[in-house]
């Protein structure tokens, strides 16, 4: 339906995720939030497909919280699940125009970052009275430079798609109006390999900052047991064996 605030649309073993509140920059309010949280359980719930690419409608990614929404109800609710615990299956966030404020949150707490070459990448929630809540203060310095972090919180500044792939805030630049595809071909690559092993490979990465080495070794024990034992690490050494590709059947 056109008056969806999310849009999803299958495309092989990828769920293209659209924000579609391209009247309001795709800001976030409750009902754009609790949508998205819906979104995300139908790509980690559908053995069929293996990960995701999150854009938005419009001529934005989304310029973050939906600021009169704030000032009369307070912050969208379901948001901060988001921005903590993410979804199991990868997701690459497809950038054009601008990530801000919450948006580039949005983007952060995605596993892969395309841009489009006119995009902007910033936080500028100081400008408002408020400071960035959902996430940057903890990602940013994991992706870039602690100056940089620093320098993005403080002035409220945005950066250009060139500057934040350099800074390695983003992994890839594409043409103006490719980002979508850009990140397609990219997820496509992703998608022809096994679910369950791509899905815990994503989990254990996350996963293993912060831990020692024993620790790590021992988180992975469980993910080990799930994925060496299903039918697709059969399928896998049986397709190579009869040099065909694999038919994943995601379990």
């Amino acid at each position: 339906m056109a008056d969806d605030v999310v849009l999803t649309e299958v495309r092989g073993r990828v769920l293209l995720i659209t924000l579609n509140r391209p009247e309001a920059m795709n800001s976030i309010n409750t009902a754009l939030a609790q949508a998205l949280l819906g979104a995300l359980d139908e790509l980690d719930s559908n053995p069929d497909l293996t990960l995701g690419v999150l854009t938005g409608a419009g001529r934005g990614f989304s310029a973050g919280m939906d600021l009169k929404a704030f000032a009369k109800e307070g912050g969208p609710k379901g948001f901060d699940k988001f921005i903590e615990d993410g979804c199991k299956k990868p997701l690459i966030a497809a950038v054009e125009g601008f990530a801000l404020a919450g948006g580039l949150e949005i983007a952060m707490a995605c596993d892969l970052i395309v841009g489009a070459e006119n995009a902007k990448f910033g936080i500028p929630e100081v400008g408002v009275g408020l400071f960035a809540a959902g996430g940057a203060l903890l990602r940013l310095p994991r992706r870039v430079p602690y100056g940089l972090a620093m320098e993005l919180a403080l002035t409220g500044e945005p950066i250009s798609a060139d500057e934040a792939v350099a800074a390695r805030l983003i992994d890839k630049v594409a043409p103006k109006g490719g980002a979508v595809d850009t990140a397609m071909e990219l997820a496509e690559r992703i998608a022809k390999n096994a679910p369950l092993s791509v899905a815990a490979s994503k989990q254990v990465l996350k996963a293993q900052q912060g831990h020692t080495e024993q620790e790590f070794w021992a988180m992975q024990q469980p993910l080990m047991a799930e994925v060496f034992t299903s039918n697709d690490a059969k399928e896998g050494p049986a397709a190579f064996a009869e040099k065909r590709p694999p038919v994943w059947s995601g379990d």
